[in-house]
């Protein structure tokens, strides 16, 4: 009996992972009655289904994978007040004169904003707007990684940006997350930007991670990293469930806007 309640639970996940799929998003109400099973049971499916990293739990209902990340047109929109306070915190882990990496997304675009008070930067980057932000700007050397523009984040990713990007070293690398999940992984959506990103922070003696609170405990498609790779996680928030009780046990610092410090 209990071999067959496993079974149809495998199937029943199943059906919810294409419905999902399918449809881009689905709300609990939504597949309650397309399964005919309890609002529990779905929610008991999309919380395992999202474990798995399958799936993207949201509140009230779930959210596929495939959809991808949003424009950064639309990213820039969201959370905008943290970004900003998220970007100058970062921006002081930056010294006048040193070398930083810096990848693409919203979040990191607020970092290279706040980099523009500072002087003397070599400033290397895949996205095109980091490149525009920072060039010509007090004595800064800005070197654009190569490779083809991916529009969703405006950035250049792949074997070309890759290969540039293993010439050089930096003081301080600083990229953003698709997503930080209940294990203590940074993930991201696809996996040229984990490849890219992963690189850049190997390739800096101070790797830096932002991430609104939005991104704590939720999943991406791809790992880039975990964080006993990560110096600093900059924040508008402290995490808190799962992820809270993994970063406590790991030397990473804390950075959290109106609280810095770890």
């Amino acid at each position: 009996m209990e071999g067959l309640s496993a079974v149809l639970a495998e199937q029943r996940q199943s059906m919810i992972l294409a419905l999902v799929n399918q449809r881009g998003s689905l709300s609990i109400t939504e597949l309650q009655h397309k399964l005919k099973v309890s609002r529990e049971t779905i929610r008991r499916d999309l919380m395992l289904l999202a474990d798995r990293s399958m799936l993207r739990k949201t509140h009230g209902g779930a959210l596929s994978l495939e959809q991808g990340e949003p424009l950064i047109a639309v990213r820039e929109a969201i959370n905008t007040d943290a970004k900003q306070a998220i970007g100058r915190l970062a921006a002081r882990l930056v010294p006048d004169g040193a070398t930083v990496m810096l990848g693409g997304g919203s979040t990191v675009q607020a970092v290279a904003d706040a980099l523009l008070e500072h002087q003397d930067l070599t400033v290397i980057t895949n996205s095109v707007a980091n490149c525009s932000r920072l060039a010509g700007r007090s004595k800064n050397r800005v070197f654009m990684l190569g490779g083809e523009i991916q529009t969703a984040n405006n950035t250049a990713l792949g074997r070309d940006a890759t290969a540039m990007l293993a010439h050089y070293s930096a003081d301080v690398a600083i990229v953003g997350a698709g997503a930080v999940s209940p294990t203590g992984w940074v993930m991201d959506y696809t996996r040229e930007e984990a490849e890219l990103y992963g690189q850049m922070l190997q390739s800096a003696r101070q790797p830096v991670v932002v991430a609104d609170h939005s991104k704590f405990n939720q999943h991406a498609p791809v790992r880039l990293t975990t964080f006993e790779k990560i110096t600093h996680l900059v924040s508008d928030r402290r995490p808190d469930g799962p992820l809270a009780k993994i970063l406590a046990k790991l030397p990473v610092e804390l950075v959290i806007a109106g609280r810095p410090g770890g």
